[in-house]
C-alpha cells in the first residue's frame, strides 16, 4: 500500500474491536485485506464481523474482476467465506443491469453509484442464498450481509476451497449422480425458491464431500424477470452441454428437461 493510503486506513482503523472473548487487531486486518477497499469497506468489514462475532480473516481464496472471496474463521474454528464485491469497478457494472432491471424485488432501489449498486447486489445474494437454502437447494449457507459484503458457508477445508466442476471433471458413473442432482437443483429453484440462476455452468458448481453446491447467485432473477424463461434455457444448455459432451452421458434433451422443470408452473 502506498504511504497516503496507509495514513488513511490508520485513521479510520484506530478503534480495535473489543467484546468478550472477540478481538480483532487492525494491523493485522489491513495487512490481511491487501486490495484497495475504500474505508466504507473496511468499517463494512468490521461491522459484519463484529456482529458474526468472526474472530480471524485470512487471505484472498478466490479473485474476480467484481469481488474477492475471504476465509474467515470463529472462536470456534469454523470457517466462512467472506465475499467483499468491489465498489470501484466499472466494467462489471454494465453487466449486471439486465439481472436487476425487471426484478420486482429491487424496482424502487434507488442507484446514484456503483458503490450503492454494489450494495444492492451484495443483498441480492444474499436474498437468493436465503430463497435457494430454505427451498432445500445446495448452496452456501448464507449467514449475513451488509453493504458490499456477503458472509456465508465456506466450501472447502481447511482454507482449501473445494474444486469447481469443471476442475473435478468426474468420470461417467460420478457424473450422473451430478447430473441428477444438479437437475433437481434447479426444479427446486424454479418450483419452490421460484428463482431462475441465470449463470449455471460447470463454473458456478463446486463438488465438496461427494456433492454439487450451487454457488454464485447474486445474478438470480424471479420468475416474474421478463428474461427469466430464457435464462432458464441458457442454465439448461450449459449443464446439458457439459455432462452430454464433456463427461460423455446419454442425457434427454435440453427441451425435455426444460418441460420437465418447468412442469410446476
Amino acid at each position: 500500500m502506498g504511504e497516503d493510503l496507509e495514513r488513511k486506513l490508520d485513521r479510520i482503523t484506530t478503534k480495535r474491536i473489543d467484546e468478550p472473548r472477540f478481538k480483532i487487531k487492525d494491523k493485522d486486518l489491513i495487512e490481511t485485506v491487501e486490495e484497495v477497499f475504500d474505508k466504507y469497506t473496511l468499517e463494512s468489514l468490521y461491522e459484519i464481523m463484529r456482529k458474526l462475532r468472526l474472530l480471524r480473516m485470512f487471505g484472498v481464496v478466490n479473485s474476480g474482476k467484481e469481488a474477492r472471496i475471504y476465509r474467515a474463521i470463529d472462536k470456534e474454528g469454523k470457517e466462512y467465506a467472506v465475499k467483499i464485491y468491489l465498489t470501484f469497478t466499472s466494467e462489471f457494472k454494465k453487466g449486471i443491469w439486465k439481472y436487476i432491471m425487471g426484478d420486482p424485488r429491487f424496482e424502487n432501489a434507488k442507484i446514484t453509484s456503483t458503490k450503492k449498486l454494489m450494495y444492492l447486489w451484495a443483498r441480492k445474494e444474499y436474498k437468493n442464498l436465503e430463497r435457494m437454502f430454505r427451498a432445500g437447494v445446495r448452496v452456501p449457507k448464507p449467514y449475513g450481509v451488509h453493504n458490499n459484503i456477503v458472509v456465508m458457508e465456506f466450501i472447502g477445508k481447511e482454507g482449501v476451497r473445494a474444486p469447481l466442476l469443471k476442475e473435478y471433471m468426474p468420470d461417467v458413473d460420478e457424473g450422473r449422480i451430478f447430473f441428477e442432482k444438479i437437475i433437481d437443483y434447479v426444479k427446486k429453484m424454479v418450483c419452490k425458491s421460484r428463482l431462475v440462476h441465470a449463470d449455471l455452468s460447470e463454473y458456478n458448481v463446486m463438488i465438496f464431500d461427494n456433492e454439487p453446491i450451487i454457488i454464485d447467485v447474486a445474478q438470480a432473477v424471479t420468475l416474474d424477470h421478463p428474461n427469466a424463461l430464457d435464462f432458464l434455457s441458457k442454465d439448461i444448455n450449459n449443464i446439458h452441454r457439459f455432462f452430454s459432451k464433456e463427461v460423455g452421458l446419454e442425457i434427454p434433451s435440453q427441451e425435455e428437461l426444460k418441460g420437465e422443470i418447468i412442469k410446476c408452473l
